[in-house]
């Protein structure tokens, strides 16, 4: 079924037991970084999977050992996944796996520690989207400026299907995109709706700046 334009902003949270106990281990303040980068790649494919199951696809005719038969495969112009670095590019790979003849792209964005304000610094992805459906990539929707920002770009390109993939959201991130968004074709794939933010934009209980338990803090 393909997503068309919708009043309200579609949230799925992934329901699974693998997805809890992985995403269990990544809150622990114990993981080290190279536990953590394997394990958020093996919780992106699981929520991948889950986020794809609109992708939209076409028939094809192909011969099978045994005779001619139909199947599908994705359809033209192909699915682009979009990184938001840094710590997006951890989840790059895990999203890949599963969707291997999408087209990349990256948006860069960093968020103002004071006002919680994302700007964009850097892009590179095509111009004209029209027709695509654009994968987004963060690993936490916190505010949900900085996915506000990331959606609005794309849809300004012509996106008409966004699905944004993260590990963890903020119901106070929830609420900004479905009323900043409202209207667009949008559905936000997670692992869990935490229970808040913190007086610094952190989710509560999250997992910590999913960044740094990635790679490390640099000096």
């Amino acid at each position: 079924m393909r997503l068309g334009y919708c009043r309200r902003m579609r949230t799925h949270v992934v329901d699974h037991p693998l997805v809890a106990h992985k995403l269990t281990t990544l809150r622990d303040e114990r993981t080290d970084s190279p536990t953590f980068r394997r394990l958020a790649d093996e919780l992106v494919t699981l929520l991948a999977y889950e986020a794809t199951r609109d992708v939209r696809t076409e028939e094809v005719a192909i011969n099978s050992p045994v005779t001619r038969t139909t199947g599908v495969r994705l359809k033209h112009p192909r699915p682009l996944v979009v990184p938001i670095l840094r710590a997006g590019l951890g989840m790059l790979e895990g999203m890949v796996r599963l969707l291997p003849t999408a087209e990349v792209g990256f948006l860069g964005m960093i968020r103002d520690e004071e006002t919680l304000q994302a700007s964009t610094y850097a892009t590179r992805m095509p111009d004209d989207l029209s027709g695509r459906q654009v994968y987004v990539l963060d690993p936490m929707l916190a505010t949900g400026g900085t996915l506000v920002a990331a959606i609005q770009e794309l849809i300004e390109r012509g996106a008409d299907d966004v699905t944004a993939l993260c590990l963890l959201a903020a119901p106070e991130g929830v609420e900004v995109m479905e009323r900043e968004l409202s209207g667009t074709p949008v559905t936000v794939v997670t692992a869990s709706i935490d229970e808040r933010l913190d007086e610094q934009g952190y989710i509560v209980p999250g997992l910590g700046d999913a960044g740094d338990r990635m790679y490390g803090t640099a000096g």
